[in-house]
């Protein structure tokens, strides 16, 4: 009787021994998938910061890879542009020279796109557009833009008198441009803003030509 109990024991603790093993293997097969897939998931960790980076480096493409350079020459540029514009306005009716009226149309026509390109930047980059009006003047202080009382004395003038002040007011102004031009060629990083920076300083820097030639100054 002791023996087959023994027996029985011995059956029982076998059954249990393999329970446990069974339960082990199955914790064993969880903590090796979870090793499996943990290995995965720190692969995926290890490629995480990879594919952040390359997403971050995508990011700034899409903004434009815009920097505060950039913001600084189109927040410039605007009201820079809008006064050569209101300068160029004048002509068709004030200038006598027809190069004058030539020159002033091509200013216009090349700087008025311009400002709504520079416009669109500004608020695709989530910075204020320069305001118009007043403000423009208020800018005197940049880099050949006129004062009040200058564009008051322009608009005064007619015939030969205007095209000289046209021309030498125009000459100061386009220099200024040039200057923040290269600033951005410099500074800059958004690639359609040094591209406009790069036609600015050619286009600009023979019209300064053609106007000094005008003024006879060689």
């Amino acid at each position: 009787m002791t023996s087959k109990r023994s027996l029985f024991r011995r059956a029982a603790a076998a059954v249990s021994a393999g329970a446990a093993a069974v339960v082990l293997a199955a914790c064993g097969g969880a903590d090796s998938t979870s090793a499996h897939d943990g290995g995965h998931g720190a692969a995926s960790a290890a490629a995480s910061p990879s594919a952040t980076a390359s997403a971050q480096a995508q990011a700034p493409a899409a903004q434009g890879q815009h920097n505060a350079a950039d913001a600084a020459f189109a927040k410039g540029m605007i009201p820079h542009h809008r006064q050569a514009v209101e300068m160029a306005d004048l002509a068709p009716s004030r200038a006598r020279s027809a190069e004058v009226k030539k020159l002033a149309e091509d200013i216009r026509k090349a700087q008025d796109p311009e400002i709504k390109t520079l416009s669109g930047w500004l608020a695709s980059w989530g910075e204020q557009v320069p305001a118009e009006g007043a403000m423009d003047h208020s800018a005197h202080g940049m880099s050949g833009m006129m004062t009040a009382e200058q564009m008051d004395r322009l608009k005064s003038a007619s015939g030969a008198a205007f095209d000289t002040a046209f021309m030498e007011l125009m000459v100061e102004h386009h220099e200024g441009a040039v200057a923040m031009a290269k600033t951005e060629q410099a500074q800059g990083a958004f690639p359609a803003a040094k591209a406009m920076a790069d036609a600015i300083v050619t286009s600009q820097s023979a019209e300064i030509a053609q106007m000094n030639k005008l003024l006879g100054k060689g």
